[in-house]
């Protein structure tokens, strides 16, 4: 991977790190998600204006992103409402990257060198390491399994859709904005057709954590499309989940958190895996 995009990708995974660290509304997950979401969408609105169309050919795409989008968070919500984080992060952010991988290979034909498959599977390792430091004694009920796996596919799909999805576009940075403006359009009608009208009284005092959360969020996917329309999907996608590394790093600096030394050996793991896909 060329430096500069795997600087990028690292840039990234530090700002969704930076949001799920400093973000902290006052609201139940599927709300956070919905203001986060209708912010991006205001942005990406901006976005279309200052950047030129994408190209037809990639609309279908940024459509079928938003939908798959809208499955993630429904999944994730429930995921996190009938299980533990330590429970369902390690599901739905390690598995991920692996169904990626194999996703890449079957629907864009991309073949990977070996170095670039062991980084891969040494960052889900180095995630799955620090999730059970954690909590150790992982048990898991039917439904919770079922929605964290569902939580994994969709993330899988929508980062596939996405990756060709740029490629197709002609411009990047417009089919970015195009997907925010999709995916805040789609979770804003299920929103109001859910939770109806108030959904927006309950949200409206958290804005301007929202906005925050918006610019780290939006800025971290932007980025993440136009990495994969440069590089191989599979090992963009592996390479921002160091996010995992930077929360570590930041719960110790901030929050004056003990590294156990098992969560040490996994950010150990997870740097060795970025090593790896640098060298790719």
């Amino acid at each position: 991977m060329d430096f500069h995009v795997f600087l990028a990708v690292l840039l990234a995974a530090a700002l969704h790190a930076g949001w799920n660290l400093i973000i902290k509304l006052d609201l139940d997950r599927f709300l956070a998600l919905f203001l986060i979401q209708t912010l991006m969408g205001l942005m990406g609105l901006a976005m279309l204006f200052a950047f030129p169309l994408a190209a037809p050919a990639s609309w279908p795409y940024a459509l079928a992103s938003g939908v798959t989008h809208l499955g993630y968070y429904i999944f994730l919500a429930k995921s996190y409402r009938s299980g533990d984080l330590s429970q369902v992060y390690p599901i739905a952010r390690g598995a991920a990257p692996l169904l990626t991988f194999v996703g890449a290979y079957a629907l864009a034909g991309e073949v990977v060198k070996p170095v670039t498959a062991l980084g891969i599977f040494l960052l889900v390792a180095g995630i799955w390491l620090i999730a059970r430091a954690g909590n150790r004694a992982l048990k898991l009920d039917g439904m919770t399994l079922v929605f964290a796996l569902g939580t994994s596919v969709f993330i899988a799909v929508y980062t596939l859709i996405d990756g060709l999805g740029g490629r197709a576009s002609g411009s990047v940075s417009s089919y970015a904005a195009l997907v925010f403006v999709i995916d805040a359009g789609i979770l804003f009608v299920y929103g109001l057709a859910t939770r109806g009208v108030g959904i927006l009284r309950q949200i409206a005092p958290s804005w301007k954590l929202g906005v925050l959360g918006a610019a780290l969020s939006a800025s971290a996917y932007w980025i993440t499309i136009w990495a994969m329309s440069v590089a191989h999907i599979a090992a963009v996608a592996a390479l921002r989940e160091t996010g995992i590394f930077f929360v570590m790093v930041m719960s110790v600096l901030v929050l004056k958190e003990k590294v156990t030394p098992l969560r040490g050996l996994g950010g150990l793991v997870i740097l060795a895996g970025a090593a790896a896909l640098r060298l790719a």
